[in-house]
């Protein structure tokens, strides 16, 4: 069983669904509204505890309901929250979720007390970092708590991953170095390295350019197409989608790597089960509707 700390973000997703989206000034019919657990730290918590890993989480939530209802939907999971701090003076973080009729989405997010995770908070959970198997971050917190998560990490037996969602055009140079495996989807991808990604060349040429930047691992996820891999000075590869009828695309990455994250052995032998069994899981997380609830267990997550 993987131990794996998630520093992350804990939002409350409000999803709306449409037959489509609303252009630029037009007003609209809904066709549902609701809300459930999300973020995309706590969905990835989710989805490492589901698969039978043993989950820690480190984060924080406003002093109110919405934080209240958060922390225990996470504790439900049999997920350690000791980790999360309780802050009166600001909100607990929110997204705004709306899923058109053919499963894509788009979101808006309210950090909130996700963006104010201090060092010092870090460093009253430095143990539960550094005992770890995988400490995994994402960018929805603010970069100062991953910097120093990581380096806690790197100081011990841990290892990192870093999902680098929502994208910035050039990541901090303290936490892409301290970074051994890295999970962005094709845009995340793009925007990091500045290649365009039509095919396996640019694939190839973009990891080249992660390897340089001292990341050993990198992983694409490709949608339906599936994922790539690289393994700096070793090997790379694709591993296919499972073919499935998707209705809500929101935390198909989340659960991809929640899940990864659960099977994946030190010595990286398994990598590819390891992704397989990823890229299963997303496969029922599109699906459903919503972001937590619709992430699956290990039950029915049997490959066969």
């Amino acid at each position: 069983m993987n131990k794996i700390t998630v520093v992350g973000s804990i939002n409350l997703d409000t999803t709306i669904r449409t037959e489509q989206f609303p252009k630029p000034g037009e007003t609209i019919h809904s066709k549902e509204v609701f809300t459930n657990g999300g973020g995309k730290g706590a969905n990835q918590a989710i989805a490492a505890a589901r698969s039978g890993a043993h989950v820690n989480f480190i984060g924080a939530v406003g002093n109110d309901d919405s934080g209240k209802t958060l922390v225990n939907l996470l504790e439900q999971d049999g997920i350690d929250t000791s980790g999360i701090d309780q802050l009166g003076s600001v909100r607990t973080g929110s997204a705004y979720v709306t899923v058109d009729d053919s499963g894509e989405n788009s979101i808006v997010i309210y950090g909130g007390a996700n963006q104010e995770i201090s060092n010092e908070h870090i460093l009253e959970n430095q143990k539960m970092i550094s005992t770890s198997d995988y400490v995994v971050a994402q960018l929805e917190t603010n970069l100062e708590s991953i910097e120093k998560s990581f380096e806690i990490a790197q100081k011990g037996s841990a290892s990192t991953i870093l999902n680098p969602a929502p994208a910035p055009e050039k990541l901090p140079e303290k936490i892409i170095q301290a970074t051994d495996i890295l999970i962005p989807n094709e845009i995340e991808l793009e925007t990091i390295v500045g290649i365009k990604i039509t095919g396996e060349s640019d694939l190839v040429k973009a990891s080249n350019k992660i390897h340089e930047l001292g990341v050993k691992i990198l992983i694409v996820t490709l949608g339906s197409k599936g994922s790539f891999y690289s393994i700096a000075e070793s090997k790379s590869g694709f591993v296919p989608a499972f073919e499935v009828n998707a209705v809500d695309t929101t935390a198909a990455g989340d659960t991809f790597i929640g899940a990864f994250a659960s099977k994946l052995s030190h010595d990286l032998q398994n990598i590819e089960e390891a992704i397989k069994y990823g890229s299963k899981a997303a496969s029922l997380t599109v699906q459903r509707y919503g972001a937590q609830p619709s992430i699956p267990y290990k039950t029915e997550l049997m490959i066969q």
